[in-house]
């Protein structure tokens, strides 16, 4: 999304407004019904406007796919951030579309671990379904990455997801940070497979009470 607004016509009357003040006008276009002057600000130079925008048209009903896969490559991470905050909020609008999964999945590759993080939550949300290509970024990003909170924020979403093929990475985080291997106890219930509670049995012998706790309540459930 390039800044400066849409159109090409008459500046609009608060064009020479400080970003502030066009923040708020765009906050406020959300809760007025003013979709127009919404989505004029949603093409902002400032980024904290665009992204108030995006918000403001998401309370209006009137994100549209283009408007957020656009936003999706915008220069800004915060703005790619809400973007992708939004999408991932409203399930029964975007889920199905195999454009927009494509689009969130992508971000799991994105420069900002922010962003990165917020992807692979958007996904969980959205649940199976979302693709061998987002399974496989979830999967990359809850191995590799240098950042604990988007392997925890990966490995979630592979819970969510259950898909097949994903159980070896959920084991693996069992080895990870104490708030991974929390995030991998849970996942672990989606999967009916001998490995699986092979997996919550040696949670019942982990350093963290929680994990245990977990385990433990999981394992009852199979006993």
């Amino acid at each position: 999304m390039s800044g400066g607004g849409p159109g090409s016509g008459a500046d609009p009357p608060w064009a020479d407004e400080g970003a502030d003040g066009r923040r708020r006008r765009a906050v406020l276009a959300g809760h007025r019904g003013e979709r127009r002057e919404a989505a004029a600000l949603a093409g902002d130079a400032d980024p904290s406007v665009r992204a108030a925008a995006l918000g403001a048209l998401g309370r209006l009903g009137a994100l549209d796919e283009s408007i957020l896969l656009g936003a999706f490559g915008d220069p800004d991470p915060g703005v790619r951030r809400r973007a992708v905050a939004l999408a991932g909020g409203a399930v029964d609008l975007y889920s199905a579309s195999a454009e927009m999964t494509a689009g969130v999945a992508a971000l799991l590759d994105d420069a900002d671990p922010s962003v990165v993080e917020m992807a692979a939550w958007a996904l969980g949300e959205w649940g199976p379904g979302c693709g061998e290509g987002a399974t496989a970024g979830l999967c990359r990003l809850a191995v590799g990455h240098d950042s604990p909170l988007c392997r925890e924020a990966a490995v979630a979403a592979l819970g969510a997801l259950g898909a097949s093929g994903t159980l070896a990475v959920i084991l693996g985080a069992l080895d990870d940070t104490v708030n991974i291997r929390r995030r991998a106890v849970v996942a672990l219930a989606a999967f009916d497979d001998p490995g699986a509670e092979e997996g919550l049995r040696r949670c019942l012998g982990d350093r963290d009470w929680q994990v245990r706790q977990a385990a433990q309540e999981l394992l009852g459930d199979h006993d």
